[in-house]
């Protein structure tokens, strides 16, 4: 494999940090390849936990990436309508071997138009903003559609990279990194969808990101509005 290889994954304030930091350990254990860690500036973002981000390269000192991935989280609804960084994606996907999201950044990637004609997967309370976006949903934990790979909710990071990884060396590439981090997910509950979660369960979940869900759609639909 070339030691050229270019990895690059968005952050941005509000990031859900493990949206971006299960890909990052994958990619990171492959070797001969550059991962980067890409904003507008180089000041440390601030994700959705303690955890402060500092970028490791900015829109414009980035080099033409294999890999771009944009995480998820609710920092990615003020993205839906930032021009630098849909037109920092349109570019990087023109040359990019994958165009990849985890979670509620196959949002951005919607609006940015790459996911146009493209089957796409994304957190569960954000489904039905895909098809106001042009996509296809797909409710898939990883969605392979041609070069568009997207993951589900948040830990499907790990399962997104491992799957980008298997296409862009081989699946042994893949298994040999799976096992380095011992991801053996062997969860205590099964409420990790809301297809298995109790009704109790799933209704706590949507009373808490009622507020939060009202003001993504009103953005995805502004979003929609402008790529008519």
């Amino acid at each position: 494999m070339s030691n050229s290889l270019q990895i690059g994954l968005l952050v941005f304030p509000l990031v859900t940090q493990l949206d971006m930091t299960g890909p990052l350990q994958v990619f990171s254990s492959l070797p001969g390849a550059k991962v980067h860690l890409v904003w507008k500036t180089l000041e440390p973002v601030q994700s959705d936990t303690p955890l402060r981000i500092p970028p490791t390269s900015t829109f414009a000192d980035c080099p033409q990436l294999d890999v771009i991935c944009v995480p998820g989280g609710y920092g990615t609804d003020d993205l839906l309508g930032d021009d630098e960084v849909l037109d920092f994606l349109r570019r990087q996907a023109e040359g990019a071997r994958f165009v990849t999201s985890v979670c509620t950044g196959s949002l951005v990637l919607a609006a940015a138009g790459l996911l146009k004609g493209y089957r796409a997967a994304t957190h569960w309370s954000a489904r039905e903003a895909l098809p106001l976006l042009g996509v296809e949903l797909s409710r898939e934990r990883v969605c392979v559609d041609r070069n568009r790979l997207t993951g589900g909710g948040v830990t499907a990071g790990i399962d997104l990279a491992l799957t980008v990884i298997a296409h862009l060396v081989d699946p042994t590439a893949a298994e040999t990194i799976q096992l380095r981090l011992e991801y053996n997910p062997q969860p205590p509950f099964n409420a990790g969808s809301p297809d298995t979660a109790s009704p109790a369960v799933l209704a706590i979940s949507q009373d808490r990101i009622k507020v939060a869900k009202q003001r993504r759609m009103e953005l995805v639909r502004q979003a929609a509005a402008r790529m008519q």
